[in-house]
C-alpha cells in the first residue's frame, strides 16, 4: 500500500487506488491546460480519467479540492527536477531566488494551468485545509532545500520562509492578472529572498 502523498493523516492507498488517483490528477491538469479553471468540470474529469463520477467525488469532494491537489502534484514534479538539477549559486538567498524563478517560469509556460491551480488555492475554504496545508508544506520544503541548511529550521527561518512563499504566491497572481511583468516579479522575489541572508546572519550573531 502507498501512503497518500502530501496528506499524512489520510489512509494509505492501494496500488490500484494510487493509479486511479494519478489518472484523475492527470485529467485535471490536462483540462486546465486547455481552458483554465472553467474547463475543469468534474464530470469531464471523471470521463477523461475513466472513473465513475461518484468515485471522483470520493477522492476529491469538489473542484477546488481537486485543483489544489493538482497544484501539489505539479510542485512535487518540480521538486524532483530540483533534486536532479539543484541551483549552483553560492549564496542561500540566490539559490532560493533561482529556485522560485524556475518554478515561476515553469508555470509561465502553462498559464491556463497556473491560473486554475492558483485560483483554487487562493479561494479554498477550510474544507480543503488538508490540500492547502500540503501545498504549503511542500513549498516550505522546496525553499529550505534551496537554502541547504542542515537540521531543524529555527522559528526565525520558518518565518522568513513563510514571507518568501507568500511573496512568490502574490507575484504569481500579479503576473497572471497582468498587473506586474515577469521582470517585476523576479525583482520582488530576489528582494524578499534576502530575508534568508538576514535571518542567517542573525543566527550567527546569537
Amino acid at each position: 500500500m502507498t501512503a497518500h502523498p502530501g496528506f499524512p493523516s489520510a489512509p494509505p492507498l492501494t496500488e490500484r487506488q494510487e493509479a486511479r488517483r494519478r489518472r484523475i490528477l492527470a485529467a485535471s491538469a490536462g483540462l486546465a491546460r486547455r481552458g483554465g479553471f472553467g474547463a475543469v468540470q468534474m464530470r469531464e474529469v471523471a470521463e477523461s480519467a475513466d472513473v465513475a463520477l461518484g468515485t471522483l467525488y470520493r477522492y476529491f469532494p469538489s473542484k477546488v479540492h481537486l485543483l489544489v491537489a493538482t497544484m501539489h502534484d505539479q510542485l512535487e514534479r518540480l521538486h524532483e527536477t530540483l533534486h536532479r538539477h539543484p541551483p549552483k549559486e553560492p549564496e542561500p538567498a540566490a539559490r532560493v531566488a533561482v529556485t522560485l524563478m524556475r518554478a515561476f517560469r515553469a508555470l509561465q509556460r502553462e498559464p491556463n494551468l497556473a491560473e486554475a491551480m492558483l485560483r483554487a488555492f487562493t479561494f479554498a475554504d477550510r474544507s480543503a485545509g488538508a490540500e492547502v496545508d500540503a501545498v504549503s508544506r511542500l513549498t516550505t520544503e522546496i525553499i529550505l532545500d534551496a537554502v541547504g541548511a542542515r537540521g531543524a529550521p529555527t522559528p526565525e527561518r520558518l518565518s522568513a520562509v513563510r514571507v518568501i512563499a507568500h511573496t512568490w504566491h502574490s507575484t504569481l497572481i500579479g503576473w497572471l492578472s497582468g498587473r506586474i511583468s515577469i521582470e517585476q516579479a523576479q525583482e520582488d522575489i530576489e528582494t524578499v529572498c534576502t530575508l534568508i541572508t538576514a535571518e542567517t546572519t542573525s543566527e550567527v550573531r546569537r
